[in-house]
């Protein structure tokens, strides 16, 4: 027999949970299913490598669902500038938190602090169940429902079920959606230095001529690093010894931040360009990576994911109060031409920037840099910059804009 709920959500990370976590909010009865349960505790060093750059935007989601009390004790570190420069050019941007309303613009966040504060909300939440181990074996129609069949028999079914499963979504190929999207045949190298000077709390970003480098500001004075390097080039960093990585990174880094002092555990991760062709099928959605994949060089992957779970649990509560099925066409159809435009354009405007600078052409390093620095100069083209990377533009859905949904 099995369980019924109204809407299931499988995958427990950071967009998963806020989109259960809002939905039981708005009276949803939602079941969150997931491979095992994330940890709540952990000891002070090493900082994980996995690390967000939430915008105001969302901050104000996870706010709005209890979240970010749990991660400011957990620990998180505010960016009040970002300075971004061309290490072949002499080009550069600098935005400061003193030309906006607030007093930073944005938040360095570990993705497990944001993980588990969520997760903290969820077993509060009467409406929510989270069930672990819980790995999908199948997924079929049956009448109203979506039927959701486990690896150890157990089935589940909803009106609607969430995906929420990361780029590789199982959920995806049952649904039999495609996806279409290319490799980068670049890695994105990701560690926690320790450098000789202090990150100010600045996010630094120098583009080099296999991808840029950013110094992400953490808590505790560290800096995590995202190095997008061709795939050769990553594996030959990650073989190096820890001396060897410090040296290297210090002299990619233009000593902006002096001597590399010492280095955690390194991974690479490949970069892809991908987007699913539909957002939806019958009593079926997708959200976060698994609807989209895009170059990390703004950071933008996550807050877009976030936008993506406010956005479908706005739909499926409004539809819920109007008395209607939670998982219509009508409601999913809405979904996707809500949030798949919007992420198009920032996965787009992603891709260009990146194979922009990589472009080693003089006239073109010139333009480039020549661009760079108009917009620097430019108070109003360089506001609504700041205003978007801080995620605070038009059509955004209730719980972006600091308004609950239910």
């Amino acid at each position: 027999m099995a369980e019924r709920y109204e809407v299931i959500v499988v995958g427990g990370g950071m967009v998963g949970a806020a989109a259960a976590c809002a939905l039981a909010q708005g009276g949803v009865k939602v079941a969150l299913l997931d491979r095992q349960r994330p940890k709540r505790q952990w000891p002070p060093e090493p900082v994980d490598n996995r690390v967000s750059a939430l915008t105001k935007a969302s901050q104000n989601i996870l706010e709005m669902l209890g979240a970010w009390p749990g991660m400011v004790k957990r620990g998180v570190c505010p960016y009040r500038d970002m300075r971004v420069w061309d290490a072949r050019g002499d080009g550069e941007l600098h935005f400061d938190c003193a030309d906006t309303a607030f007093t930073e613009l944005g938040h360095l966040v570990e993705n497990r602090v944001t993980v588990a504060a969520l997760w903290d909300v969820l077993e509060t939440l009467p409406s929510a169940v989270c069930v672990t181990p819980a790995k999908v074996a199948a997924m079929q129609i049956s009448g109203p429902c979506r039927v959701l069949t486990l690896e150890d028999g157990r089935s589940f079914e909803a009106e609607l079920v969430i995906a929420a499963d990361g780029r590789e979504s199982a959920l995806r190929a049952m649904a039999g959606i495609a996806v279409t999207g290319w490799e980068y045949h670049q890695d994105g190298l990701v560690a926690t230095v320790t450098t000789e000077k202090s990150h100010q709390s600045t996010a630094w970003q120098r583009f080099l001529e296999e991808g840029p480098l950013a110094f992400l500001p953490l808590k505790n004075g560290q800096s995590s690093i995202v190095w997008t390097l061709s795939t050769e080039t990553a594996q030959k960093h990650l073989a190096l010894t820890d001396d060897e990585f410090l040296q290297a990174l210090e002299e990619a880094s233009g000593g902006i931040l002096g001597r590399m002092l010492d280095v955690g555990p390194r991974a690479a991760v490949p970069l892809r360009f991908q987007y699913a062709n539909r957002y939806t099928d019958e009593r079926f959605v997708l959200i976060g990576d698994a609807a989209h994949a895009m170059h990390p060089l703004a950071g933008q992957g996550a807050n877009a994911g976030l936008l993506d779970a406010a956005a479908i649990a706005e739909m499926v509560i409004g539809a819920k109060q109007e008395k209607r099925p939670l998982g219509s066409s009508r409601c999913l159809r809405r979904y996707e031409r809500w949030r798949k435009g919007d992420n198009l354009m920032m996965m787009a405007s992603m891709d260009v920037i990146n194979k922009t600078y990589g472009v080693s052409a003089e006239p073109f390093i010139r333009l480039r840099s020549a661009g760079m620095n108009w917009i620097n100069h430019t108070a109003m083209v360089k506001a609504y910059f700041n205003h978007y990377a801080m995620g605070l533009r038009d059509d955004l859905p209730k719980l972006a804009r600091g308004h609950v949904c239910w």
